[in-house]
């Protein structure tokens, strides 16, 4: 008899909280930051969590318009629902609220909207797991759940308003912040960053400045800050690459150093910035470069002959044939 109420106790339970927990809202319980360069006008959202790929589920973004966090027991909707809301000019706490009231779940939501004037608003549920919270500042919210300690949406608020630099750089601050103060009480997997535009192109593939995912790692803002010191390396190599194409050697040259000196063991980096001395008609400063690179790997060797096919490596018959026997 105790068993059968068990089980019908258990099962009314389960019916109760399925109305809030569907299989479009997973357990998304993180930390996470909203935040605007007051200067740039880049707007820019970061998560971390122990759930495998956060980013895919959390955080959202367009140029021009604003980012948007959705966690806890997540509703994806929130994220372009709210930019599509904010792109129409409602404001963001406005949007929330539309979003919020239509929500049998709300309860149980965490969400933070940030426009392109970096007015925010943001919203956590009598029923997030605690530790929960938020706080606004200028141009940002931070907002945590399921965190070990309340000391964690404080800690990230402090550490961007005092971190100076890019504001990817102040996003990463508040996530190590947060981490420093033990973070989600059940661990790290997961963690992304995205920053946009404040105005956009035209062109959604030059809307996005940053776009990067720890989808499993047992160290991801370790992690995600060893990919964005490599992206910052990358953005300079195409920089470079703009140059090569439109015959700027000298300016290529530049913008290879940089990369350089962000990721010096990096071969393609090596590898370009060899191929653009010799566009510079500096084939003896190339040789030890390249000598290194093809002994590393033979195949630096044959796309260096193909270049020249693609008219991407001015050299004369002569030098290419000393460049292929190093």
């Amino acid at each position: 008899m105790k068993h059968l109420i068990y089980v019908s106790l258990f099962l009314v339970f389960q019916m109760s909280f399925s109305q809030f927990h569907k299989k479009s809202e997973p357990f998304t319980h993180t930390y996470s930051i909203v935040a605007r360069d007051s200067v740039t006008g880049e707007m820019g959202v970061a998560v971390q969590s122990h759930w495998f790929s956060v980013g895919s589920l959390v955080i959202y973004g367009e140029a021009g318009v604003g980012v948007v966090a959705t966690q806890s027991l997540v509703n994806p909707s929130y994220g372009p629902k709210g930019l599509a809301l904010m792109k129409q000019g409602v404001l963001p706490q406005d949007a929330l609220n539309q979003l919020l009231r239509a929500d049998s779940g709300a309860m149980y939501r965490q969400v933070a909207f940030l426009n392109s004037k970096g007015e925010v608003a943001s919203h956590t549920g009598d029923l997030c797991i605690a530790e929960a919270g938020h706080r606004n500042g200028k141009n940002f919210s931070v907002q945590a759940n399921m965190m070990l300690n309340n000391t964690v949406w404080d800690a990230m608020a402090n550490a961007f308003e005092t971190t100076k630099g890019t504001l990817s750089e102040r996003i990463l601050a508040a996530m190590k912040a947060a981490q420093a103060e033990k973070g989600d009480i059940r661990g790290k997997q997961s963690a992304a960053i995205l920053i946009v535009k404040p105005e956009t192109t035209g062109n959604s593939w030059e809307d996005t400045i940053m776009d990067l995912r720890i989808e499993d790692h047992e160290n991801p803002i370790e992690e995600l800050e060893r990919l964005m010191g490599i992206h910052k390396a990358y953005n300079f190599m195409n920089l470079g690459d703009l140059a090569m194409e439109v015959g700027d050697s000298e300016k290529a040259e530049s913008y290879y150093l940089k990369a350089q000196a962000l990721f010096p063991d990096n071969l393609e980096i090596q590898f370009w910035y060899a191929i653009n001395m010799i566009n510079n008609k500096d084939v003896n400063q190339a040789k030890p470069i390249l000598k290194r690179i093809y002994k590393a790997d033979s195949n630096w060797k044959l796309l260096t002959e193909r270049l020249v096919a693609s008219k991407l490596l001015e050299i004369s018959d002569a030098d290419l044939k000393l460049i292929l026997q190093l």
